[in-house]
């Protein structure tokens, strides 16, 4: 599901763009986030500095990057423009559906675009087909509980059904083989959670 028009504001800002470079990625980093030297896919790139981030400050070696809204590509092309096709590559794409090969890249990160998919269980489980064994799947996410709150649940426009809490989200990556253990923590009473799990060999 897209961003509304609202949403879009509230993301695309200097404020935010803010939090996610000095308050989110850090806190990832703590929690053991580590893809330097790798190819990595991100899920729901929007404006790019996600990606950004994954380029000059985690040093990732390629970031195959992919949004559902050609809008939100268009403002990372151009933000990104620096970056050549050896570094980089953005796509519309459906993280329901990736168009990846199994056990492709080392690592896959999510800049809170899960909360926006209906089959978010599907989604899961894409990321977990392309990520190699032992890679990381690194994720901040929005729970149900700050989606259904007032005045956001009115503003912005996310799915309904179906939606998890930080618990929910954990136990369904642990069931599809990611061991995660005390590498995730919740912010804002539950509102948020941030999270590094890593991929276990097949069996």
């Amino acid at each position: 599901m897209k961003m509304n028009f609202l949403e879009k504001m509230a993301m695309n800002n200097p404020i935010r763009f803010y939090i996610q470079r000095y308050v989110e990625a850090p806190l990832l980093k703590k929690l053991g986030a580590n893809v330097e030297g790798l190819d990595v896919l991100e899920v729901g790139c929007a404006h790019g500095v996600g990606t950004e981030i994954l380029l000059n400050q985690w040093k990732a070696k390629k970031v195959f990057a992919f949004d559902l809204d050609e809008s939100m590509l268009s403002k990372a092309r151009t933000r990104l423009d620096e970056f050549g096709s050896d570094r980089l590559e953005l796509f519309i794409g459906d993280v329901t559906n990736l168009k990846l090969c199994d056990d492709s890249v080392g690592g896959v990160v999510n800049f809170a675009a899960i909360h926006h998919v209906p089959d978010w269980r599907i989604a899961l489980s894409e990321i977990h087909r392309v990520l190699k064994p032992s890679g990381q799947f690194i994720f901040q996410e929005v729970t149900e509980q700050w989606i259904t709150r007032l005045p956001y649940s009115v503003l912005f426009k996310h799915p309904r059904e179906n939606r998890f809490s930080g618990k929910m989200f954990i136990t369904e990556l642990e069931r599809l083989g990611f061991e995660i253990g005390g590498r995730w923590v919740e912010r804002a009473g539950g509102d948020f959670i941030f999270g590094v799990a890593k991929k276990l060999e097949s069996k």
